[in-house]
């Protein structure tokens, strides 16, 4: 590996044995652009650029991490989301592409002010508030999260008043024209046949829920959005396909209306906006 040209291959022959053929050429580059700053077209451009020493090590340290399953967001620091550089680290939820896809659904919203519950990253309120002017709050219970959120706020240029507070014990006298969240969803009885990039590196508190409550967070949710949200105002969340139904009952008992799933790029209910009347 002497070139920049030569990296690709380098990845996709040390890394054969744990990711596919498109997933080495993806983390190639996605290394390229952090190392060397270029991107697709221009790595290609710059095919020939002669790789420092440094720089190989560097490289080498990376295929390592990535042998153990360290995922890449993470030994990187950081992941492009919705446009914007998001940091993350061992207390934070990698952002993913569905995620994405609600923040899309929620900016063709008309509101003037929100709230996100269980902010992680920031990832959420900042990608809205680069795109949106409006005043937003975002909550999380753990001090580390909203360190890296705070942090992400900065880092991108926008304001947000964050709240560090567990969502049982919120009772603040606020009113909002939206609320979003993000809750755990995934049943811990799942842990074993996840893969142990997520179950090794990421948040258990942030990805699972006891399995004789699985819905335990949206009912709290729902609680604190029928009570702080403005007339039409409406709640989105992001959810565990298989509990749609559930959910949907949920928010028809604290009264909600016009209850509306979307499903995500691969065809999964992963999407739901309800309206307080």
């Amino acid at each position: 590996m002497q070139k920049i040209r030569d990296i690709v291959d380098y990845f996709k022959s040390e890394l054969s044995d744990i990711y596919s053929y498109r997933e080495n050429i993806s983390l190639a580059y996605i290394v390229i652009e952090d190392i060397f700053g270029y991107n697709r077209s221009e790595s290609i451009i710059n095919a020939n650029k002669e790789i420092r020493l440094n720089e190989i090590k560097k490289i080498n340290n990376i295929i390592f991490e990535l042998k153990n399953n360290k995922p890449i967001q993470y030994i990187l620091g950081s992941t492009n989301f919705y446009g914007i550089k998001i940091k993350v680290n061992e207390n934070t939820l990698i952002p993913r592409p569905e995620t994405e896809e609600l923040v899309d659904w929620i900016l063709k919203d008309d509101f003037n002010s929100m709230l996100d519950i269980g902010t992680g990253t920031g990832c959420i309120p900042i990608a809205i508030a680069k795109n949106k002017d409006v005043k937003i709050y975002a909550l999380d219970k753990s001090k580390n999260a909203l360190k890296i959120a705070k942090e992400n706020s900065r880092i991108n240029n926008v304001n947000i008043n964050f709240i560090e507070v567990d969502i049982f014990k919120f009772n603040e006298s606020l009113n909002f024209d939206l609320i979003v969240s993000n809750p755990p969803y995934i049943l811990k009885s799942k842990i074993d046949s996840m893969s142990s990039n997520v179950v090794d590196y990421e948040p258990h508190e942030a990805l699972f829920v006891n399995d004789k409550d699985p819905l335990v967070f949206f009912k709290q949710i729902s609680k604190i959005a029928i009570q702080m949200l403005n007339s039409n105002g409406k709640l989105y969340f992001e959810i565990n396909e298989d509990y749609a139904t559930e959910i949907k009952l949920i928010l028809n008992e604290f009264g909600f209306v016009d209850i509306q799933l979307k499903n995500d790029i691969n065809d999964r209910n992963r999407m739901l906006r309800a309206i307080k009347k």
